[in-house]
């Protein structure tokens, strides 16, 4: 079972090609379920996500794409919502939805893995982000908001990297994931950054294994192109931890399956 569950459209502003596009290139792959996670409206950096008022055109697109594809591949429909408090909405968080995505994409406000804000990790020591990140992090899971860790790692996405440890960076995040419930998604998108690597790193996954965190996998697509992308090599890196079975989802109840 070949399962790809955070990938994005159009309608988050810096994505490319139809739904249409995305799908027949899964179908292609023999991807068996795919899923739509875009970016939440909220009422910070708004240009990089989805509108409050094209929530409903995207769960119809997504829905009547599921109709049209139903013969063919699994569709699931989710979010990717940012962790920032105080700027999360209801609408998200109660929407009828698969699943729900958490993702820490900002640290005081500060968009750390965005290209236009880079200069903010000269300005500040790197293995105090990295800890402000994983508390981020603990904090998310501890929320009991949602059902998959986004892109665990994320933070070594431009190479800046901390002397301490990972594995005891993350430790209490990765410990309020287990006892959250929470999915642990493999993310191919690293694979095509700076860090050229799979979220989370091989360590912090054989953490994971240790503690039964379950896995799901993602290849974060912003074009069709990126669909699949990484996959085998997200698959072997999975099985060589330990892992043999992954997550799906259907109305934010989790199954698992086979890989």
């Amino acid at each position: 079972m070949r399962i790809d569950l955070h990938n994005h459209t159009t309608r988050c502003n810096h994505a490319e090609g139809t739904i249409d596009a995305y799908l027949e290139r899964a179908i292609d792959l023999g991807i068996d379920i795919y899923g739509f996670s875009e970016h939440a409206p909220m009422d910070f950096d708004e240009k990089y996500r989805l509108s409050f008022e094209e929530m409903e055109a995207y769960r119809a697109d997504v829905l009547d794409a599921k109709k049209r594809y139903a013969d063919q591949i699994e569709i699931l429909l989710g979010y990717e919502v940012d962790w920032l408090p105080g700027h999360m909405d209801e609408r998200v968080l109660k929407a009828d939805v698969d699943y729900l995505i958490g993702s820490v994409h900002f640290i005081d406000k500060w968009g750390f893995d965005n290209p236009e804000f880079l200069n903010g990790w000269k300005e500040k020591d790197i293995d105090e982000i990295w800890k402000a990140y994983f508390e981020a992090t603990e904090a998310m899971a501890n929320s009991g908001l949602f059902d998959i860790v986004g892109h665990l790692d994320l933070i070594k996405v431009f190479k800046y990297l901390p002397r301490e440890d990972t594995r005891i960076l993350a430790k209490d995040a990765l410990g309020a994931i287990k006892r959250s419930g929470m999915v642990l998604e493999l993310n191919t998108a690293g694979l095509r950054k700076p860090i050229g690597e799979i979220y989370p790193s091989r360590a912090l996954l054989e953490t994971a294994y240790e503690l039964d965190i379950p896995i799901t996998f993602s290849s974060d697509a912003h074009s069709p192109k990126q669909v699949g992308l990484g996959y085998k090599e997200a698959t072997e890196l999975a099985r060589d931890v330990g892992y043999t079975k992954a997550v799906t989802f259907k109305g934010r109840d989790k199954k698992l399956v086979n890989f």
